[in-house]
């Protein structure tokens, strides 16, 4: 391992060091314009970071790079302190299990009950024997109950997924990261298909989970306003650069702006 902190010291929960991502064609060349040119991050244990921006701007990527179903083209990325890209095997899967995402699809299968959709989060530590006898006879519904109640929807427990309302999936969502034990949660866009009041909610649980237990959260969002309210940093990014990188109380209306302005001239991409 290569990791070096102490208790006064820990290291950064999310480091990026002058990272650059290319996504490679269909041939496996790198190619094209960079997703992420030249970017440095870094998120403490404990901080709630905002990644805000337009379209193509780079806030997926990041993402991606910190849960690991990427790697950066240069520079380097750290997980508490580790490089993904140096280890293997079970190092890295210990450190993959550090890390929960919540993906803007939510990658919910909606016929399988809540509960067994929250105990997904076990699946890092369960055998497959035990993960495949959960889904005849649950396991866990103690820790999957409990982290149901911490978001409101402990008597969704039972409960079909697809027969939620759009913000109860988010919840689940949510409650399969909490059963995970993750130390940093990544959020992609988690309220876009909500209404404000339901956005609302959301947030407010995703930052109430952060705030238990030193959590880290970086969540991508397009609404501006909303990043404003809930977090600590607000990363703004445009064109795989960051803009500005500042708590929201020195974020003025001319940045929102110029960040935004990009978005009508811009070349539409896929990452969001």
């Amino acid at each position: 391992m290569n990791s070096v902190s102490s208790a006064s010291n820990p290291p950064a929960a999310l480091e990026l060091d002058r990272v650059s991502l290319r996504y490679p064609t269909d041939r496996g060349r790198v190619s094209g314009p960079a997703a992420l040119d030249d970017v440095s991050l870094r998120v403490e244990p404990g901080e709630r970071v905002a990644l805000v921006g337009p379209s193509g701007a780079g806030k997926s990527s990041i993402l991606a790079l910190a849960n690991t179903s990427l790697a950066a083209t240069s520079g380097s990325v750290s997980l508490f302190g580790q490089r993904p890209a140096s280890l293997v095997g079970r190092d890295l899967q210990a450190l993959r299990r550090r890390v929960g995402t919540i993906h803007q699809q939510l990658h919910l299968p909606g016929a399988l009950r809540v509960v067994h959709n929250v105990n997904a989060g076990h699946l890092g530590r369960w055998s497959t024997w035990r993960a495949w006898t959960s889904l005849v006879r649950p396991q866990g519904t103690d820790d999957a109950r409990a982290a149901l109640a911490s978001l409101g929807i402990a008597d969704k427990l039972w409960e079909r997924t697809d027969q939620l309302s759009g913000g109860e999936r988010q919840r689940v969502a949510i409650a399969r990261v909490l059963v995970q034990g993750a130390d940093l949660v990544l959020a992609d866009e988690p309220v876009s298909a909500l209404d404000p009041q339901r956005s609302r909610d959301v947030l407010d649980a995703l930052c109430g989970v952060a705030a238990g237990g030193g959590r880290s959260l970086v969540v991508s969002l397009h609404d501006f306003d909303l990043a404003l309210e809930f977090v600590d940093r607000v990363v703004g990014l445009r064109d795989g650069r960051i803009i500005f990188d500042r708590p929201p109380a020195g974020i003025s209306d001319g940045d929102a702006a110029d960040l935004y302005r990009i978005d009508r001239v811009s070349s539409t991409d896929d990452d969001a």
